[in-house]
């Protein structure tokens, strides 16, 4: 209990905490704008000065400074925007409620600009307010305040950094996030692997089961606050539940075979799954409210790795029916079951993406493994790594970037990458050790 107790302590406050944002009127600016579909070609410069600190005599100033490198990370890390070193500016920020010297940032080529405060209160919390400037259309495009404790602080950072993007784009952004994943450690042979989960650039990461049972292919529920995943306790491969709250965990149905590759429903009341029977798996779907079963499938060939599309009605998965492992497409009910992918090689692992546009997958093909999308129709395939064993794909909420696992060699072993759709920006998740199996969490509420 005083590891659950502690763990449960820590979900919160990074998970739950309570942050309450409140705007500032600002002026109507349209001229800054990022195309999401360009990808990396001509990021958005933009400057971000450390944040002021409102108490002279407090870690305000530290505070802020943090806050805004985070940001800046964020917002580099998504290929869109490029931070200006802040060695560049020209004018330093002393009051966030004054317009700037909106010359001073065009002469360093800067189109947007960031400046921000935190100051502590009386009663302990935060307040972190921001402001977004257009500097060549000299207005202000947004103000925003949060109140929360001193530990939410990077959370903040993460919401200030969806709220530009959002504001900037005009899509949602995907920077207040949890990634789980399966950490790795110790030797190849004797690979010790964990339930863990992170913020979405890798930091705070927290460890969810202790290692003496194997673990695979965690899935988030729509809230975040439930894990499904496939666990060997007792040597029992089953699909188990874990509540982030309670740091409690549960069998899923006790099924006298296998059960494997689970993932939640958009309204989080199903768990669909594969089943195994006599050699064969197939695709079952579980409502958690009556625990009642029902099979989807029924070929005599192997069925896995189902992931429903996000209005719930259709469900692709993976199967080798055709003599080649292969994507498919059914309704939510089983019917219409057809096949999808049809280029070279074998195509598994599918995943849809939050938008309902794409189908993201594992390609393997002349030996190597890469990640690939594609429409739900099957057309428009595109692959988007060039790694040799990179597989599992998971997207970010807001359909535009995907993780996956890249297979190393060394002691290292897995690890994870980030890549947007454009496949043109691509950068490592830094884990404490070895890593795999990653799944994105929806924007946090």
């Amino acid at each position: 209990m005083g590891h659950f107790g502690h763990l449960k302590k820590i979900i919160l406050a990074i998970v739950l905490g309570a942050i309450l944002p409140f705007a500032f009127p600002f002026s109507a600016s349209a001229a800054l704008h990022v195309d999401v579909n360009q990808g990396v070609s001509q990021p958005l410069p933009i400057a971000i000065p450390d944040f002021l600190g409102g108490q002279p005599q407090s870690n305000d100033a530290q505070v802020g400074a943090n806050i805004a490198g985070v940001v800046r990370a964020d917002l580099g890390r998504s290929g869109l925007f490029r931070p200006l070193d802040p060695k560049s500016f020209i004018e330093a920020i002393r009051n966030i409620n004054v317009p700037p010297q909106f010359a001073n940032w065009r002469v360093i080529n800067a189109q947007g600009l960031v400046t921000g405060q935190v100051t502590t209160q009386t009663d302990g919390r935060l307040r972190v307010e921001f402001r977004l400037w257009d500097v060549y259309g000299e207005s202000q495009m947004l103000g925003l305040q949060y109140f929360t404790t001193p530990e939410n602080w990077r959370r903040i950072a993460h919401m200030i950094s969806d709220a530009i993007y959002e504001r900037i784009t005009g899509e949602k952004g995907y920077f207040d996030t949890r990634i789980v994943f399966i950490s790795e450690s110790g030797p190849a042979l004797h690979r010790v692997k964990r339930l863990a989960v992170m913020d979405q650039d890798g930091a705070n990461p927290i460890f969810l089961t202790r290692g003496n049972y194997l673990v695979l292919t965690p899935r988030f529920n729509p809230t975040a606050q439930m894990i499904a995943y496939m666990s060997y306790i007792g040597n029992r491969p089953r699909v188990y539940l874990f509540d982030l709250e309670t740091g409690k965990q549960q069998m899923l149905g006790n099924f006298p075979t296998m059960t494997f590759s689970p993932r939640f429903s958009p309204d989080g009341n199903k768990v669909v799954m594969s089943l195994e029977r006599s050699g064969n798996s197939d695709i079952y779907l579980m409502d958690l409210r009556t625990r009642a079963v029902t099979r989807l499938t029924s070929d005599p060939n192997i069925d896995t790795s189902p992931s429903f599309s996000p209005d719930g009605r259709q469900i692709t998965f993976e199967s080798d029916r055709s003599g080649s492992q292969q994507v498919y497409v059914m309704n939510a009910d089983g019917s219409n079951q057809h096949r999808i992918s049809f280029g070279k090689g074998k195509n598994g692992t599918p995943v849809w993406s939050p938008r309902g546009d794409l189908i993201a997958f594992t390609k393997q093909a002349s030996g190597a493994f890469r990640i690939g999308v594609m429409a739900p129709d099957g057309s428009g395939e595109r692959i988007i790594t060039d790694g040799w064993e990179d597989e599992g794909p998971t997207w970010a909420p807001n359909g535009r970037v995907l993780m996956f696992t890249r297979t190393g060699t060394g002691s290292r072993g897995s690890s994870i990458w980030e890549v947007d759709v454009t496949g043109r920006n691509l950068h490592r998740v830094p884990t404490p050790g070895g890593a795999s199996d990653p799944a994105w969490s929806p924007l946090i509420q």
